[in-house]
């Protein structure tokens, strides 16, 4: 372990719970990266549930927003 990342780790028990949840979100994107293997975290699994129970209860966007929010990605 380089000596910075240790000098970090041992910091980031004093930082408040929501620092140290965030720097947990930059290292599982790294690791996900590294790994090729992303674990979502419990907001985002519930999102994709309410996500697939939209779909499975026949509510989706219209093509109308589709098309509109491909136009605004491209300018």
């Amino acid at each position: 372990m380089s000596p910075n990342t240790k000098r970090l780790l041992e910091q980031v028990g004093s930082w408040p719970e929501e620092d140290q949840e965030e720097l947990a979100e930059f290292a599982g994107k790294i690791e996900a990266r590294r790994t090729g293997v992303y674990t979502m975290s419990d907001d985002e699994r519930a999102a994709v549930r309410r996500g697939l129970a939209q779909a499975d209860g026949g509510e989706f966007v219209s093509d109308e927003m589709v098309s509109n929010a491909d136009k605004r990605r491209d300018l």
